[in-house]
């Protein structure tokens, strides 16, 4: 990270904004956190997530970067004291999981905002989820418009590569279809498939289907069983990317049911076949590019 930015604040303390507290005061950073709740900062200090946090935007004055890390829906309407508190110089962004809305919110809030998204998580939110290392490894993904402030844009990729993360830039629209497909739709395919087990009619067989569940059935159903306000905040500000998403699944699975119900094996043989062959490539690449 460039040393010549040594303070950041950072709004919201979750699981991105705590991890992002722990890492940037290892690698150095005096890490301003601000939250709502007096409980939030409290805990958040004594779990030494940052290096002072307070409930007062005006905390933020003498921040060189300000990193958003609130839920998608007050990333869309800033309280109005934040936008007042936000020193004019700083470089502001996000880690939202929608792009285009969020442009669309700030465009003309702040003259160095740059959208930006660290593709990363695990199932923890909350004060105490926050892990050291979360983005090492991790994409972490820009959508610049011709507007963007170039120097601005600099700084947010010398943030992201400083933790480890893989850079990339990518129009909005393309971030926001891509996300549907590989974060948001599987969310709701994993809350279908919790639902098909769950709304089970025979109790005998939902009780076995309890007991044999191994870590197959954890692994295709953990995004699913998340939190429900990120996954509505992820489908009402990413609407029709997520429903062209469903609607390409709707039509693979209905391949692939078709193919059983007329007992067409070697067809669905042919077509487990090629997801076989497809899967690696989406966790073996490298996860980003440095452009």
């Amino acid at each position: 990270m460039a040393r010549e930015t040594k303070r950041v604040g950072i709004v919201g303390l979750g699981l991105i904004g705590g991890s992002l507290g722990l890492d940037l005061q290892a690698d150095g950073w005096d890490v301003q956190g601000l939250v709502h709740r007096s409980a939030t900062a409290e805990r958040a200090k004594e779990r030494g997530l940052v290096s002072d946090v307070s409930t007062d935007p005006a905390c933020l004055d003498g921040c060189d970067l300000v990193i958003l890390a609130l839920p998608i829906p007050l990333l869309l309407h800033p309280e109005p004291s934040l936008l007042e508190a936000l020193p004019a110089e700083a470089v502001i962004t996000d880690v939202g999981s929608v792009k285009q809305p969020v442009l669309e919110a700030w465009r003309g809030r702040h003259p160095r905002f740059v959208a930006s998204h660290p593709m990363a998580g695990t199932a923890l939110a909350g004060v105490e989820a926050g892990i050291k290392g979360l983005f090492r490894g991790r994409p972490w993904i820009a959508t610049p418009e011709p507007k963007t402030d170039p120097s601005a844009l600099a700084m947010v990729q010398s943030l992201a590569l400083s933790l480890g993360s893989h850079w990339l830039t990518a129009a909005a629209a393309q971030h926001d279809q891509a996300v549907a497909l590989i974060s948001h739709m599987p969310v709701l395919v994993s809350a279908a498939l919790l639902r098909a087990v769950g709304d089970e009619r025979d109790p005998e067989i939902r009780r076995l289907a309890l007991v044999l569940a191994s870590s197959g059935f954890a692994d295709t159903t953990r995004v699913g069983g998340g939190n429900p306000d990120l996954g509505v905040a992820m489908a009402s500000t990413n609407r029709e990317a997520l429903l062209r998403s469903l609607a390409a699944y709707r039509w693979s699975l209905e391949q692939l049911e078709d193919a059983v119900l007329q007992e067409n094996w070697p067809q669905l043989q042919i077509e487990l076949k090629r997801t076989q062959a497809l899967r690696p490539g989406f966790l073996d690449m490298p996860a980003g590019v440095n452009d």
